[in-house]
């Protein structure tokens, strides 16, 4: 086990976001199929995360299993999304996930929401998620807008099954996620290898090790080590510096709804949890 200081969890935790928050500027890097991507992306980070644990423990439950599927949902989603809408969008109706954990939980958690308040940051959330759709949006744009929220569905439930194992493990929860995706995918990564230029190729690696693989190691050691409050603090970066590198990169904006929308759901997500996090603390 890796032991280490707070401040220095908390500068995991920090480069952590900032690594995955580069995934819309190098998805966008890479011409070819957002399958194929996904595939190989979560190849390359299985890997990474092999060499980390060294040896997993193959065991399979119900939940385990359904973390690992809705994992690999969510990632092959989230890249496709990519594809089809602005990264801003991707990303932030990713982050509506917490919506669909709150209306989910009384059934699959047996957890009520038991406050005004978590209806309310519910509401205001479903609210966010509708403004998206005000914007003039073309076929290909709404359908990303829509597999964005089959992403943050899926997210959702990975979570909850997640905390439905008493024992579970989230890197290898994590792992075998990775490995199913690139197994539902292969048949795309097998048309595509010929297709692949050196500078696909590098990006691929990048997305690989340095969005996906290294950052969840480093989440796994380091997130045991810092209060909640921070952890989420730290990775409400993500969102937000996710559209700025695309913005950067390839002058890409997103509607004027959508900003307003997807400030709605960060401050939903975040009053929400905070919310969450006061409760249990007075317990």
């Amino acid at each position: 086990m890796v032991r280490l200081n707070k401040k220095k969890a908390s500068l995991f935790l920090l480069l952590t976001a900032t690594l995955w928050s580069t995934s819309g500027v190098l998805i966008k890097l890479v011409d070819l199929n957002p399958f194929t991507i996904a595939g190989v992306r979560s190849a390359i980070a299985s890997l990474v995360i092999l060499l980390w644990m060294r040896k997993v423990d193959l065991k399979l439950n119900f939940d385990r299993a359904m973390a690992s599927v809705f994992l690999a949902g969510t990632v092959t989603l989230f890249v496709l999304a990519n594809k089809l809408t602005t990264a801003a969008n991707a990303i932030l109706l990713q982050y509506t996930a917490p919506i669909y954990v709150a209306l989910l939980s009384p059934f699959l958690l047996r957890e009520e929401m038991s406050s005004k308040r978590d209806w309310l940051g519910i509401s205001t959330a479903m609210l966010g998620l509708v403004l998206f759709f005000l914007d003039e949006l073309d076929p290909t744009n709404f359908l990303g807008n829509c597999v964005a929220i089959g992403s943050g569905i899926s997210f959702a439930l990975y979570n909850i099954f997640m905390r439905r194992q008493k024992d579970g493990s989230p890197i290898t929860a994590t792992f075998l996620g990775n490995v199913l995706t690139f197994l539902m995918t292969l048949p795309f990564v097998l048309a595509s290898i010929r297709h692949i230029t050196t500078k696909s190729a590098m990006v691929l690696l990048s997305l690989g090790v340095f969005q996906l693989g290294i950052p969840y190691v480093l989440y796994s050691v380091s997130i045991k080590h810092v209060r909640a409050i921070e952890a989420l603090l730290i990775a409400m970066l993500e969102p937000i510096l996710n559209p700025l590198w695309v913005f950067l990169v390839f002058g890409e904006k997103p509607g004027k709804w959508a900003l307003v929308g997807g400030g709605l759901v960060i401050f939903s997500m975040l009053t929400h949890s905070l919310t969450y996090l006061e409760r249990k603390t007075r317990k």
